[in-house]
């Protein structure tokens, strides 16, 4: 007789690939640090926090023209908290970001093109689907292999204050 556990596993096997398994954990995995950031705060646990249910983002970012842009998803402005921001990134082809620390948990998922994802030293190609990790302190560098194609991914930072410190020089639009 196959146990409920056993048809589990026996589905996971023949239906999902170990890639895609680790995908669907990686995303779980940043979805449950996002709740658990959010719901973790005083503003959520009772006291009274303005914030938007439901938003097309708030704002863009770009640098050099508009070849990189940041379409701001979640901030304060919107979130009512500072427990998390979010964007969406579009990197031009060939683009290089040197090496730069963070003060948050930075979290990449690639939408589409490649990004290498180089944290102290050691690099991966990060593809449609991956997720990229860079812990506070580490340093990292983000390079557009493709001098043909864009990458585009949502960049997560928790807790928030990124897009202040990052992005102070930027020139912004709003969302229409």
């Amino acid at each position: 007789m196959v146990s409920n556990g056993d048809r589990m596993a026996i589905f996971f096997d023949y239906n999902l690939s170990r890639r895609h398994m680790k995908s669907l954990f990686q995303l779980l995995a940043v979805g449950v640090l996002g709740l658990v950031s959010i719901f973790s705060s005083s503003s959520v646990l009772g006291q009274d926090t303005e914030y938007e249910i439901g938003s097309k983002g708030t704002r863009y970012l770009e640098f050099g023209g508009g070849a990189s842009s940041f379409k701001i998803l979640l901030e304060e402005a919107n979130l009512g908290g500072q427990e998390l921001e979010i964007a969406e990134h579009s990197f031009a082809p060939g683009t290089n970001i040197g090496g730069h620390s963070h003060s948050s948990i930075e979290i990449f998922y690639v939408l589409s093109g490649e990004l290498e994802h180089t944290v102290n030293g050691e690099t991966v190609l990060l593809t449609p689907g991956m997720i990229g990790v860079v812990r506070s302190g580490d340093e990292v560098i983000h390079k557009v292999p493709s001098v043909d194609t864009p990458a585009k991914v949502l960049i997560m930072w928790t807790p928030a204050g990124e897009i202040t410190r990052i992005f102070g020089n930027a020139s912004e639009r709003s969302i229409e």
